[in-house]
């Protein structure tokens, strides 16, 4: 299994030889041989690459979280207290996973060098059915009671819009003013699209807004909205540093939207993973920072 793994995270023969210092045709014997116990074709062959097959998939998959059990298992028989080692798999949504995750990974990789972390960047959180990560970073209310989140961080979802755009088009007074606006619409999981919940108090709106421009990165539509193109619904750790300068101004300040709080979620399996425990603790420990919590991640790096 462990083989197996090498292999397919190095796409070739020629580059898992060299890691393990052996030769290609080695790799390719040793390939042929687990293929030919197994009674399937686990990898897709060609001269440059090799690229696995369906039944390669599904054994990479059981495969990596066995090896990830074996870990846990020894640092649990040898030392509870022992150095987290292992394989880490992090997954992040991109633009706060390429400003703030990939940087901790960077100080917690310091600090724990046995650790080999694979972070993975998506627009789209995974399912933690399908067992692809150990731990994700995530915004909004936990997916699932069988999962385990540690809350990281409070954050606000906010409207905002850039100056010249709302000299131009007018102020918000109201929810149903959003209507008559153009919204920057960001396509994002399982959340519906293009219809935005304000609450006051114990009144709640739904209001179904239109707009010129959309697009599935956060990212995007931020630099959209600073362009002067519309109101934007955006996390506020990630708009902050602009409501700041002034480059964005927030609007119906006074409504709330859904919550977007930042979670650290893994399987409950993995609460006895040292590498698990010590990582979202160290996380944790970022963002309970008074500094990161008053200044907001955005201006932190």
């Amino acid at each position: 299994m462990t083989f197996f793994s090498l292999l397919a995270r190095c796409g070739s023969f020629s580059a898992a030889a060299r890691e393990l210092d052996v030769t290609t045709p080695a790799i390719s014997k040793r390939l042929a041989q687990m293929e030919a116990r197994l009674g399937v074709q686990l990898l897709n062959r060609t001269t440059r690459r090799a690229s696995l097959t369906a039944e390669g998939e599904t054994y990479l998959l059981h495969a990596r979280r066995i090896l990830a059990d074996i870990d846990d298992m020894e640092q649990l028989v040898c030392n509870a207290a022992a150095a987290p080692k292992g394989l880490l798999r992090v997954n992040a949504t991109l633009g706060f996973g390429r400003s703030h995750i990939a940087p901790l990974i960077s100080r917690f990789n310091q600090l724990h060098p046995q650790v080999q972390i694979q972070l993975q960047l998506s627009v789209d959180p995974p399912p933690m059915s399908d067992d692809a990560f150990d731990v994700c970073v995530r915004f909004g209310e936990p997916p699932d009671a069988r999962v385990v989140a540690r809350h990281l961080a409070p954050n606000r979802r906010l409207l905002c819009a850039a100056p010249a755009y709302l000299a131009s088009h007018g102020i918000p007074r109201v929810p149903h003013d959003l209507a008559r606006h153009d919204c920057i619409g960001i396509r994002q999981g399982d959340e519906a699209y293009g219809t935005w919940r304000l609450s006051l108090g114990k009144r709640c709106e739904t209001v179904k807004v239109r707009g010129n421009l959309s697009t599935n990165d956060g990212e995007i539509a931020v630099n959209w909205a600073l362009a002067g193109h519309g109101i934007v619904m955006r996390a506020e750790w990630d708009i902050a540093k602009y409501l700041r300068s002034g480059r964005l101004v927030q609007v119906l300040e006074n409504h709330h939207l859904p919550p977007a709080d930042i979670h650290a979620v893994y399987p409950q399996r993995h609460q006895t993973s040292v590498r698990v425990r010590v990582f979202v603790d160290f996380l944790a420990g970022h963002f309970d920072q008074p500094s990161i919590r008053a200044e907001g991640l955005a201006s932190a790096w």
